[in-house]
């Protein structure tokens, strides 16, 4: 394995910067927040990177289950902040945690202890890295799919109230909107998968094959994690969705848009 020396990562560095100073000259809005995103992801990676190297030394559950709870806390927090119009009070924050967990921490618990078999089963060196794919995908799949409920609900609430009106139920009411909203979060990494090996290397090979390891067996890791990510962003997308939904009409089955909040930025409440 090659190792890196400061002055390569300060080269790649450059390039960032190049990128803002080019934002900057085009007027786009953007370089100061390349550059914080950009600090963020070196600190953060820095901090993840010495706290691993601790908790590798030593192999216990409760670090593994603290380091796990930490990073769904985070990614829920994530989902929310990601929404154009999200649930209000801690509904969007709690149905991303519970979404996440029910996809992601089950399938990860599979993969540990019937696939990969680590020897004990949530040896962090196995656990942490697998449940942070499962979690970072699942985020984006969660994020997507309660932002275009969320967002499309307001846009047609007129078609929905009317089918209230006609004596639909909430789920018939707003199923359509279910079925898209589940599309548009599993799309990304549906495509993912049908690129992989054609257009694209996916990053958990590409670092197998440059830290040494033989390309076939890079490539079995990379098809397992794949599908372990299909199958728990499909799931935890499901969930977040039909709870979503269902927060939105009442035991009555009243299409409830005061439960949402206010557009970021329309400083306007919802109705």
């Amino acid at each position: 394995m090659i190792l890196l020396s400061a002055f390569d990562l300060t080269l790649a560095a450059a390039l960032i910067a190049a990128l803002a100073l080019l934002s900057w000259r085009l007027r786009l809005g953007i370089a100061g927040q390349v550059l914080v995103a950009a600090v963020r992801c070196a600190l953060q990676l820095l901090l993840i990177g010495l706290v691993l190297k601790a908790v590798f030394g030593q192999v216990h559950l409760g670090w593994v289950s603290a380091i796990g709870g930490a990073m769904l806390i985070m990614a829920a927090r994530e989902i929310q902040a990601r929404q154009h119009r999200p649930l209000a009070g801690g509904w969007g924050w709690g149905i991303g945690s519970l979404s996440m967990f029910v996809s992601s921490f089950a399938v990860a618990m599979l993969a540990l202890t019937a696939i990969v078999q680590a020897e004990p089963w949530y040896h962090p060196q196995y656990a942490i890295p697998l449940l942070g794919m499962l979690l970072g995908n699942t985020m984006n799949g969660v994020a997507l799919g309660m932002d275009r409920l969320t967002s499309g609900t307001r846009e047609r609430r007129h078609v929905i109230e009317a089918r209230l009106i006609l004596g639909h139920g909430w789920s018939e009411a707003i199923s359509d909107l279910m079925r898209d909203a589940v599309r548009a979060g599993t799309i990304p990494i549906v495509n993912a998968m049908a690129i992989a090996g054609v257009v694209s290397l996916p990053g958990m090979m590409t670092g197998q094959i440059l830290a040494g390891s033989p390309p076939v067996e890079a490539v079995k890791y990379q098809i397992m994690i794949l599908f372990l990510i299909s199958a728990g962003t499909g799931f935890g997308t499901v969930v977040a969705v039909w709870l979503g939904a269902r927060r939105l009409f009442d035991e009555r089955h009243r299409l409830r848009l005061d439960r949402l909040r206010p557009a970021r930025g329309d400083g306007q409440a919802a109705e």
